[in-house]
């Protein structure tokens, strides 16, 4: 800190310095430039006379008429020198940099704009940190023993419990069964059971070997991020990975990689994932409504000027404007934005991009309880879309909701 303040002090005294000769040479440069040029041309009227190149009446009246101009000038040089004390840019100037050290700093009510004691963090420092946080990635198992142990959703009936118990053991009798690792599957996803069905979905692709497809191994890699909490390890990266080998436009598993970078530090690569992604659209694609909840946070992040283009209907910037009215005002407003979509969906379900709109605003407002409740129910309705899931999880750890 001492060898910053020192660093600091000594750059703003040599910019006190320079600002105060510039100072100084205007307001003595106020007709002085004048005042040197008549100089000159009384000197040269006298060398003309000398030579005879001027009659001596033609150079007394010229000679006249340049002193008058030449006093007029000195006039205003003094003029100008008095009008600025001396003291004043002086003092403007240690004003301003008290205004500095004070926005800087920090003092009484205003909240100072600068860190100090913060170290330096170049971008190669920067770099060098993010390729750590990549490379010490958890693997999926680590990723997921640190996850809560699963249990049933509230309101399972036994008799849902049991079949699947029956479900588990024959697909465990039975490693080749195609169509029961499948089933298996779909099922755990419904009971929000990721880990079990990460570990089946990889049955599907054993099973299929070469034969496996694009959205097989989209699957395997979101069940992986979900059954690692929205971590995309090391495990689901390399299933992005065979996505993309196949499908290098896949929008999906392009949203995840640029996940994947917001998460180890690269805002940079993010942008670079995501902002064609939203270009491309279509707008009801799942992946288009966490881009567009997270996509100015990273934009920033990365230090790229970014403006999120508008979209239909209420979004959670808009909320965010209505938490800022009055009570009456925002609780209308709440109702007309909010409110009837809550209800539609929860009521009559609908698309995931409402889902994903609701769960968002919630989470602007602070209802977490609500849009956990939102999350949960559009996660049971759309269990058998991953694309849906995937919009869902993001937008539910937007909105601080825990999975």
């Amino acid at each position: 800190m001492v060898t910053f303040w020192i660093s600091a002090g000594a750059m703003c005294l040599m910019v006190v310095v320079v600002l105060l000769q510039a100072l100084r040479r205007g307001a003595e440069g106020q007709g002085a430039e004048d005042v040197a040029i008549y100089r000159d041309q009384l000197a040269e009227t006298e060398r003309d006379m000398a030579r005879g190149v001027l009659a001596p009446e033609d150079a007394q009246r010229l000679k006249v008429e340049i002193s008058r101009r030449l006093l007029e000038a000195s006039n205003r040089a003094e003029t100008a020198a008095r009008a600025l004390p001396r003291w004043l840019p002086g003092a403007a100037i240690a004003a301003l940099l008290a205004l500095g050290v004070i926005l800087y700093n920090g003092a009484g009510p205003i909240e100072g704009l600068g860190a100090p004691g913060y170290g330096d963090f170049p971008i190669a420092l920067r770099l060098s940190e993010a390729q750590k946080a990549y490379d010490t990635r958890p693997s999926q198992d680590a990723a997921e023993a640190a996850r809560p142990a699963w249990a049933p959703p509230s309101g399972t009936d036994a008799q849902t419990l049991d079949l699947m118990a029956k479900l588990r053991t024959a697909v465990a009798a039975r490693p080749d069964d195609l169509q029961g690792h499948q089933l298996l599957v779909d099922n755990e996803v419904k009971l929000g059971n990721f880990v079990s069905a990460r570990k089946a979905q990889e049955g599907v692709l054993a099973i299929l070997g070469p034969k496996a497809t694009e959205a097989d191994w989209l699957k395997a890699a979101e069940l992986k991020i979900y059954a690692a909490g929205g971590l995309v390890t090391p495990e689901a990266e390399a299933a992005l990975a065979e996505v993309l080998s196949r499908d290098p436009k896949n929008g999906a598993a392009r949203f995840w990689i640029g996940l994947m970078a917001a998460q180890v530090g690269r805002p940079d690569r993010a942008f670079q994932m995501w902002q064609p992604l939203l270009d491309e659209g279509p707008q009801d694609a799942p992946w288009i409504a966490p881009i567009r909840a997270q996509i100015e946070n990273v934009a920033a992040a990365a230090g790229v000027p970014f403006t999120l283009p508008d979209a239909k209907g209420p979004s959670a910037s808009d909320v965010a404007g209505a938490a800022q009215m009055s009570p009456e005002d925002r609780q209308k407003m709440i109702e007309g934005m909010v409110g009837g979509l809550e209800s539609r969906l929860m009521e009559g379900g609908g698309p995931v991009e409402d889902w994903v709109k609701l769960i968002n605003a919630l989470g602007v407002l602070k209802a977490t309880d609500r849009a956990k409740a939102a999350y949960e129910k559009a996660k049971g309705q759309l269990a058998a879309d991953p694309g849906a899931l995937s919009a869902l999880q993001a937008a539910a750890v937007q909105a601080g909701v825990t999975p």
